[in-house]
């Protein structure tokens, strides 16, 4: 990972435009060439991000992060205060909790839970930034790339965005459409779904499971 602490001006354009004045800022490039500029306080998500798959151009005074739906970030470097570059090595992923982990399991042995006909190619299915929880076929032969969380958010939903940029690059993959899935799933993490074309689907664990709920009674 490198680290810059620099006096600097940032410019996005894109779905939007966005403008960041000039002052002293935190800048990530992480080894998957995700970019995000960070300051000191506020919120913990960064200022402003650009996602891998990108394009990282460098000069003296200037970054500018492209990707392939023409968005641009464009980082004016007024004085660097800092340049530091940090090798992590093999990072392990995330390990699931109990329940997570069981939700996969259970929506692999039975992946019409999501939808008629759905049917398993395989579990944790790999790709150059970390593993698919599933991958499937849907009724019309289409790949589907399926990411499971407990309780769905929008960093979630990110997750799985990253999975599908690299997945419907493999020519014998692609199209490759996504479903997001948790026994419950936050309404701003629909709402980012909604709008990169990701199905979001609330399960129910002990349905999965198998186990009824007694019906409850007035008297």
């Amino acid at each position: 990972m490198r680290i810059v602490v620099a006096d600097c001006t940032v410019e996005y354009d894109g779905r939007l435009t966005a403008y960041l004045p000039r002052a002293i800022r935190l800048l990530m490039v992480k080894a998957d060439g995700c970019v995000a500029i960070h300051s000191d306080g506020g919120a913990f998500k960064p200022m402003n991000w650009m996602n891998a798959p990108n394009i990282f151009n460098e000069s003296e005074t200037q970054w500018v992060v492209t990707n392939p739906k023409d968005e641009t970030l464009t980082i004016t470097l007024h004085k660097v205060v800092s340049d530091d570059s940090y090798d992590f090595g093999e990072d392990p992923g995330l390990q699931k909790d109990g329940v997570e982990a069981h939700l996969q399991e259970l929506l692999a042995l039975d992946p019409t839970h999501l939808e008629p006909d759905m049917t398993l190619v395989r579990r944790e299915y790999p790709t150059e930034i970390g593993p698919v929880d599933l991958l499937c076929k849907d009724a019309s032969g289409m790949t589907v790339a399926v990411e499971v969380k407990r309780r769905g958010e929008i960093d979630g939903v990110e997750q799985l965005t990253r999975y599908l940029d690299f997945l419907n690059r493999k020519t014998d993959l692609a199209p490759v459409r996504g479903i997001f899935v948790g026994q419950i799933i936050k309404p701003q993490a629909k709402t980012l779904a909604a709008d990169r074309d990701i199905l979001c689907v609330e399960v129910d664990y002990d349905v999965l499971r198998g186990i009824e709920r007694p019906q409850q009674k007035l008297f």
